[in-house]
């Protein structure tokens, strides 16, 4: 304590450096831990349940012929078909337990309420693999989902009980209708717990065996149709790979003897891979989604971003506390002359820097949750809501380390250099050079030009990202989301059949035709730009294909008059029109890169497809229109074909399209009003403008450069004044060396010229060695630069002007300075 106390008075004897260094300190350390606040939350935190590190993750890689839903937990190299995951379950014997899952939309109705959210299908294993306890009543058990559609129960989510309805204790019994279905309420699952797929949080749970009473799904016998994400946990004593063997034992003779039979037009080649697969094993604590590893690579290249900028902030107190050491050097050396030793004075000076550290540390916290709520500003709020900008325990451990480290990091050369032993030379350079000023302006310029090419590797790095960003904004979409409002329905999930749905939709294009200024209203099965994919393999006419041909092509089904109020161009044939309804003619409108992967060309229109591996082509072409984004901005625009959805007599959701001429947010803030009137119960979702969408489908690449350039901006501004600082005192040492100069004739340029070169060589020196490291982190950040291979000489020309001016601004002052001292007044120094 007595070390403690005599730091803070010594701090507080210096009350401008102290509060330069901690505010330093603070922006360093608190944008490192608002990054990694969310590179916990989204790639290192364990699901809250018990000893999540026994729970495994199952893959079910190709080749998977059939239909395959996924994309939310993971890729389709790790869903199973709904039969398969029963064989397994019922024949494994490594895992104490086996569980699927899947999400879905759901609207939920309590009362005269109705609200769209999400829900979880789960097998009744789920709940006692995971280990996770009710918090009122019971969790749902395997007896729960046995038998397909007759399983009425749900349980809760606590949030979703706490917020929506109200903590109710006798919730238990009541009833909820989830997508037109009543079902019994048997509990609440455990506060804290929001299910095991990142990005998803449920709302409520269900039984996976009630899928078909969720959606229109039927195939749940189909070993054809992969969906359902499976998960296990490991036996005490059983090993990931011992596990893996086993259920691999009981995975392939299900392959060979029972589903390789029901492949059809399967090649030989393909045929011996697919009996020849594997099922893979995977421990993650973390549960299963796709988020995992598409923030990965963002999160990193962002923290790798901002210990960057912390090494710079640490540069400049290493800086000012080599020269607050200067002036405490007589004292250092009375102390050491008085019989203190080294160890003693090493370690005060380590302690008034690791205290320096630790109240930059407390500040940070501030900073970091300023950080934070400015990165929820930039990403979507679907994307926002995964983010938790409080503060954590993660949080406070990680600041106090970092800010101990930074602490012994910046503040053991100072101390070493302050505590040196050449006590008589000390005290006798008291009014002069102190013993070591070469030792001390060598490491200060190390430091210095250190800075600079740290500040140069961000600057570069910034850049990089603002013009991946410029591209993308340049992307040519193919259609007009200018003055177009889009929105979602989902009737079947409040219990609509089918033709009600179908005239739901005609009344909501006829009532939004009917709003002041609307010019053109139209819908599609596949909402455009939110990464919705959905494909079907297709036979065209006059195209060959064998058995491992990519016949596979999107699709999507939309309405009259489409294509006019998206803006995309017909390039030869029709649109579709209220005739293609039930009963009409078959008919399809296809994209230019459905054309070019077929061979159809320019001569589109006319020819037939047909679904699937067929000679049967019942779909005539009636148009061809210009390629436009299907559900990536970034993404090559795929080969589709569209069909009228008023010839799907079993829709029951629709994304709607309504260009206005009109300011957007007046007919965003208008449509609620007229689907109220049409149902007053019907959630609307996805409300917003398509420039709105477009924004959302490309967030990951405005935050990054947003955040990238706010970083580099500050990197860049303590690299300058680190840089002053180096210059400032190397000026002052220099004093009467400039003086005798100019006292043998010299002139005030020759010496403005000669502080100027010497920022010309440590710009230079940094200024190479950032660029090197910039273009390794470009590579490293290759897979999220759009249209950039992790270089450009545009950015690098522009990174080294930014950071030539800002050197030679931080340098003027010490070299007008150094210009205008007196010869006498230098001679007079010492």
């Amino acid at each position: 304590m007595r070390n403690v106390r005599l730091a803070l008075r010594t701090l507080f004897k210096t009350p401008f450096v102290t509060t330069i260094a901690i505010a330093s300190l603070a922006l360093g350390i608190g944008t490192n831990t608002a990054i990694f606040s969310i590179i916990d939350q989204m790639l290192l935190r364990a699901l809250p349940v018990r000893d999540p590190g026994q729970l495994v993750n199952l893959g079910n890689p190709g080749p998977k012929p059939g239909s395959q839903s996924c994309g939310q937990a993971g890729d389709c190299d790790v869903v199973f078909s709904y039969a398969m995951f029963r064989d397994l379950e019922k024949g494994q014997t490594a895992l104490s337990g086996l569980a699927a899952h899947v999400t879905f939309s759901a609207n939920m109705t309590s009362g005269d309420q109705t609200m769209a959210g999400r829900g979880m299908l789960v097998s009744g294993s789920y709940f006692p693999v995971l280990g996770i306890r009710p918090a009122l009543g019971r969790l749902l058990r395997p007896e729960d989902d046995q038998g397909i559609g007759g399983n009425f129960v749900a349980v809760l989510n606590y949030s979703y009980w706490e917020a929506h309805r109200g903590s109710d204790p006798t919730i238990i019994g009541k009833t909820i209708v989830i997508n037109g279905h009543t079902y019994t309420i048997i509990g609440v699952a455990q506060e804290g717990f929001d299910g095991t797929t990142l990005g998803i949080h449920p709302q409520v749970f269900v039984p996976i065996s009630m899928r078909g009473q969720t959606s229109d799904f039927t195939r749940f016998d189909d070993r054809r149709v992969y969906w359902a994400y499976l998960f296990g946990r490991l036996k005490p004593g059983v090993t990931l790979a011992q596990a893996k063997a086993s259920l691999n034992a009981l995975y392939h003779p299900i392959i060979t003897d029972v589903e390789a039979p029901l492949q059809k037009d399967m090649s030989a080649q393909t045929m011996e891979k697919f009996k020849a697969k594997e099922l893979t094993l995977e421990a993650d604590p973390r549960g299963q989604s796709s988020l995992h590893q598409e923030t990965r690579t963002p999160l990193i290249m962002l923290f790798a971003i901002t210990a960057i900028v912390l090494l710079i902030a640490c540069g400049n107190i290493a800086n000012l506390l080599l020269a607050r050491g200067a002036g405490r050097s007589m004292e250092m050396a009375v102390r050491l002359s008085l019989g203190a030793s080294r160890q003693q004075l090493l370690v005060q000076l380590l302690t008034e820097s690791c205290l320096l550290a630790l109240i930059g540390g407390a500040v940070s916290l501030v900073v970091a949750r300023f950080t934070l709520v400015g990165m929820t500003r930039i990403i979507p709020p679907d994307a926002a809501g995964m983010m938790h900008i409080g503060v954590e325990t993660p949080m406070l451990v990680f600041a106090a380390v970092l800010s101990v480290a930074t602490g012994f990091l910046f503040g053991l050369f100072p101390a070493l250099h302050s505590t040196r032993s050449d006590l008589v030379t000390t005290i006798r350079s008291n009014a002069g050079q102190i013993s070591g000023a070469r030792a001390t302006s060598r490491f200060r310029t190390v430091l210095a030009t250190g800075q600079i090419a740290l500040a140069m590797t961000l600057l570069i790095s910034a850049g990089l990202f603002i013009k991946s960003l410029a591209n993308v904004s340049r992307v040519d979409l193919g259609l007009n989301a200018e003055n177009l409002v889009t929105f979602s329905l989902s009737p079947e999930r409040n219990g609509y059949p089918s033709a009600r749905s179908a005239a739901l939709f005609d009344r909501v294009v006829a009532d939004m035709r009917a709003i002041p200024g609307v010019t053109a209203v139209s819908g599609s099965m596949v909402p455009v730009l939110v990464g919705d994919n959905w494909g079907n393999d297709v036979s065209v006419e006059g195209f060959k294909r064998d058995e491992d041909t990519d016949a596979n092509s999107r699709y999507s089904e939309v309405g009259p008059g489409y294509f006019h109020a998206m803006g995309v161009p017909i390039l030869s044939g029709r649109d579709f029109t209220e005739a293609d309804g039930p009963g009409s003619p078959k008919v399809a409108i296809v994209n230019e890169a459905f054309a070019k992967k077929f061979n159809l060309g320019r001569d589109a229109v006319g020819k037939h497809l047909g679904l699937g591996y067929t000679d049967k082509y019942d779909i005539e072409i009636i148009g061809l229109v210009r390629d436009n984004k299907y559900s990536d901005v970034k993404l090559p625009i795929p080969p589709v074909f569209m069909v009228p959805y008023k010839q799907d007599t079993a829709l029951g959701f629709m994304s709607f399209y309504v260009r206005t001429t009109l300011p957007t947010d007046q007919l965003v803030h208008a449509i609620p009003g007229v689907i109220k009137q049409i149902d007053p119960n019907l959630p609307v979702e996805e409300l917003k403008s398509m420039p709105q969408t477009v924004r959302d489908n490309t967030f990951m690449d405005r935050m990054i450069s947003t955040m990238a350039s706010a970083f580099a901006a500050l990197a860049t501004v303590l690299a300058a004044i680190g840089l002053y600082g180096v210059l400032a005192y190397s000026v002052a040492q220099r004093t009467r060396e400039i003086g005798v100069r100019m006292a043998l004739g010299a002139d005030s340029g020759r010496v403005r010229a000669m502080v100027l070169r010497q920022v010309g060589l440590m710009t230079l020196i940094g200024g190479l060695t950032g660029i090197a490291a910039a273009i390794g982190l470009g590579r490293a950040a290759r897979s999220i630069l759009y249209g950039l291979e992790g270089h450009d000489p545009a950015v690098v020309v522009s990174a080294i002007v930014v950071l030539t001016l800002v050197a030679l601004a931080a340098g003027l002052i010490p070299a007008l300075r150094a210009s205008r001292v007196s010869p006498m007044q230098a001679l007079r120094y010492e």
